[in-house]
């Protein structure tokens, strides 16, 4: 059993930091010196903070509400009935195209080439010519317009299932957006980004051919790298030219064989292949489940690596500040308190939360107004709320120097466009009101506004939606997979394009309508789509909603992790 430590006197038993009312029982117990009675006493008083803790969470300073309305139990059976006829019906199509019945369009491999190993995994060349082909209609729609709150549309056909797309040269207006990640609207083609990247191109031209070791190192690269430094209240900062390769490319850098890395297991793709590229010991938590995350990390410093039982050279927790599929927000509070008191290393991903969470728009840290010097690595992306494109790791200047030798897209990879550079550079001085005007802060205070204003309106109307109250990512569910397609299309048909997400990136049961919200929608563009999404929805059937949304307590209870762990 784990050791507990004795008290060395009377007095630390005394709570210091409780009401007068309960100071006053304690001294009145410590005058008859009746030590059980007031081990009694302080027991009860414990057990009540841990009870408002678990309640109110006692390192939050605002409210943490993460609602879920779990699913209907005919709404589950049907979804699982609905995938096993899909699936059946595909078993039988695969026999008719076996014997030349029936047109297989899917690309396959030659005769000559099957004892090579296969490209395709068998189940997934199933799902993608039976299942995904029925609605793949609703994905890789072409756009030819600025991805802005309304957008423009290529219309296209199908003759042959969605095997084939064909254009009708027609173009679909005004369709309002709610799929992009264009979280503050610098998506735009007027304005003083557009404006200055324009002038950067005509100085420095688009490509710089070459790596920033080399003599792809310009005095705009110096300037942002100092200015997202400064913007996130580190020491330093550096850039890279793709967002996924900012993970996947530098997590190797920081950890491997030796360590371990204890992920979030709905982290995004790009984490996951960063972590398995490190050739670390992998361990995954529930997501957002503290208590799962703390049982790892006592049972990592108890029994060390696996054969040897020596301590892991780093224990690295790797988490995302809003999670893109569910519109969660990370516990960063209580992450952070795990992370002191087990002394691991955290990992925080802000591609979502950068300018689109905290009161200064940077990020899940000044959302929940926490020290940045607490996040030993801040990773973040310019393609979302900055309109731009790339990745950025932030931290201490050791860090950073030590990636600047060390990580593969630094030493390899081309550096930023010159006019994408300027992009991220007005975007974020007019974030932070350098640029001499409160457009920034304006558009931080009406994201906030239309987030909170959409999420409300969507569960009045009935719909289950997941996720913290003030993500832009607002998921909402459709489960079964015949709605899936039939969303997509109907919302499409009265001009309102979201984005549709079915399993394999989703639970079987659990696919949903993802919308994300902007500060260039209008109150009138939000009205609009919340009537087009009720009318869809009572068309579907999707009002599943029971009204009994169930708030994510701080902790949540497990029955599996209060384990005791043996010395």
């Amino acid at each position: 059993m784990m050791r507990k430590e004795k008290c060395q006197s009377k007095t630390a038993f005394f709570p210091l930091n409780c009401p007068i009312s309960l100071k006053v029982v304690f001294l009145c117990v410590f005058v008859y010196n009746n030590m059980f009675v007031c081990l009694f006493f302080y027991i009860c008083f414990s057990v009540f903070q841990v009870h408002l803790a678990s309640c109110y969470g006692g390192l939050y300073g605002r409210p943490f509400i993460e609602s879920f309305e779990e699913t209907p139990m005919l709404v589950a059976v049907l979804t699982y009935m609905g995938y096993g006829i899909l699936t059946i019906f595909g078993y039988l199509r695969d026999f008719l195209r076996h014997w030349q019945i029936e047109k297989c369009s899917i690309a396959r491999e030659k005769e000559n080439q099957k004892d090579f190993v296969p490209l395709y995994q068998d189940f997934e060349n199933f799902y993608t010519r039976n299942l995904y082909m029925r609605i793949r209609d609703n994905w890789n729609r072409p756009i030819c317009s600025v991805p802005g709150a309304k957008m423009d549309l290529m219309e296209r056909t199908s003759r042959d299932y969605n095997w084939t797309f064909e254009y009708t040269d027609r173009v679909v207006q005004d369709v309002i957006n709610l799929g992009s990640y264009n979280y503050l609207g610098f998506a735009e083609n007027t304005g003083p980004c557009a404006d200055s990247a324009c002038e950067v191109t005509m100085k420095y031209g688009v490509g710089v051919t070459s790596t920033r070791q080399e003599i792809g190192n310009l005095d705009r690269h110096e300037e942002m790298e100092k200015l997202v430094a400064k913007f996130l209240g580190v020491e330093s900062a550096m850039a890279f030219g793709m967002g996924f390769a900012t993970n996947s490319m530098n997590i190797p850098a920081l950890a491997g064989k030796g360590c371990l890395i204890l992920s979030d297991e709905l982290n995004h793709a790009s984490l996951v292949l960063g972590a398995r590229l490190s050739g670390s010991t992998i361990r995954v938590f529930k997501h957002n489940n503290m208590q799962s995350l703390e049982k790892l990390l006592r049972e990592a410093i108890v029994h060390g690596q696996p054969r040897t039982h020596r301590p892991w050279k780093k224990i690295l927790i790797v988490v995302e500040g809003i999670y893109s599929m569910e519109g969660s927000i990370v516990r960063l509070p209580e992450v952070i308190a795990l992370k002191k008191r087990y002394r691991a290393y955290l990992y925080l991903d802000e591609a979502h939360s950068i300018g689109a969470l905290g009161p200064k728009g940077r990020g899940v840290v000044d959302y929940f107004g926490l020290d940045p010097c607490d996040v030993d690595v801040m990773m973040g992306t310019f393609t979302k709320s900055f309109g731009a494109a790339g990745g950025y790791i932030a931290g201490k200047r050791e860090l950073i120097e030590y990636l600047r030798s060390h990580s593969h897209s630094a030493v390899y990879a081309t550096s930023m466009s010159p006019p994408v550079v300027e992009q991220i550079i007005t975007s974020m001085k007019c974030i932070m009101g350098e640029d001499g005007t409160t457009i920034g802060c304006k558009r931080v205070r009406q994201l906030a506004d239309n987030t909170v204003y959409f999420r409300k309106r969507l569960r009045e109307m009935g719909f289950i939606t997941y996720g913290n109250n003030d993500s832009p990512v607002v998921p909402m569910m459709l489960y079964m997979p015949a709605k899936i397609g039939a969303f997509g299309r109907e919302m499409l048909k009265r001009n309102i394009g979201v984005v549709v997400v079915g399993f394999p990136a989703t639970p079987i049961i659990e696919s949903r309508a993802r919308f994300c919200i902007s500060a260039a929608h209008t109150k009138d563009m939000l009205d609009r789509a919340l009537s087009v999404i009720s009318e869809v929805g009572d068309l579907l059937q999707l009002k599943y909603s029971r009204h009994r949304i169930q708030p994510s307590p701080a902790r949540p209870f497990d029955d599996n992790v209060y384990e005791d762990i043996d010395d």
